[in-house]
């Protein structure tokens, strides 16, 4: 507790992406851009299933977050909700505009903002650098959609007239996902602290 203490109230570090590209407001942009095509791209990795697909989003969402920071990997996230309800077939099985808003999987997407902008923070104070901070960050940063998809998913079951109990709604919107769940967050948790070794490795050289 007291390292995890120590490194969140340390001062603000560069993120991956910062290591890459200088930071501009150029730069910025086509990350923030780029970062929303990635989650894009990842959405259509799915398999159907109804209410909520399976797709690749959430460790799309884990990787833009952390290598972005606290507002570049939110403000990708942002955009991406923003430009499929605009019309863009950019959510899971090539589907968006505002209509999208009354899909029960609706919830999951509003959660991946502050699910991105907590992986930032974190990011920003070298959690994602770490193995046992970043599994602890990444673990975090992966409940968070939840929170604000299954309260989502449970009122747009209510809508269509079908069971939006707690049992349901935890056997629609949580438990199928918990094994891939587990698969993301280890690849997240394990992907950034091995790029941040081999970022040192080259400094070295």
């Amino acid at each position: 507790m007291s390292q995890a203490v120590s490194v969140a109230t340390t001062r603000l570090v560069p993120t991956l992406a910062d290591r890459v590209v200088p930071r501009s407001a150029v730069a910025n942009t086509l990350l923030i851009l780029g970062g929303t095509a990635v989650v894009a791209v990842s959405a259509q990795i799915s398999v159907p299933l109804w209410p909520v697909p399976v797709t690749g989003q959430t460790l799309a969402v884990l990787l833009v977050g952390a290598s972005l920071g606290a507002w570049r990997g939110p403000a990708s996230l942002a955009l991406y909700l923003v430009a499929g309800l605009a019309g863009l077939p950019i959510f899971a099985e090539f589907t968006g505009g505002p209509a999208s808003v009354f899909s029960p999987s609706f919830g999951f997407i509003i959660g991946f903002i502050p699910a991105a902008a907590l992986i930032g923070w974190l990011s920003e104070r070298a959690w994602d650098r770490r193995p046992v901070l970043a599994a602890l960050g990444f673990l975090a940063a992966s409940l968070v959609p939840f929170l604000f998809g299954l309260p989502y998913l449970g009122l747009m079951l209510a809508r269509l007239g079908l069971p939006h109990d707690f049992t349901a709604v935890m056997a629609a919107g949580f438990t199928p996902f918990i094994i891939g769940g587990i698969v993301k967050w280890a690849i997240a948790a394990a992907l950034l602290p091995a790029s941040w070794a081999l970022v040192r490795r080259i400094d070295k050289r």
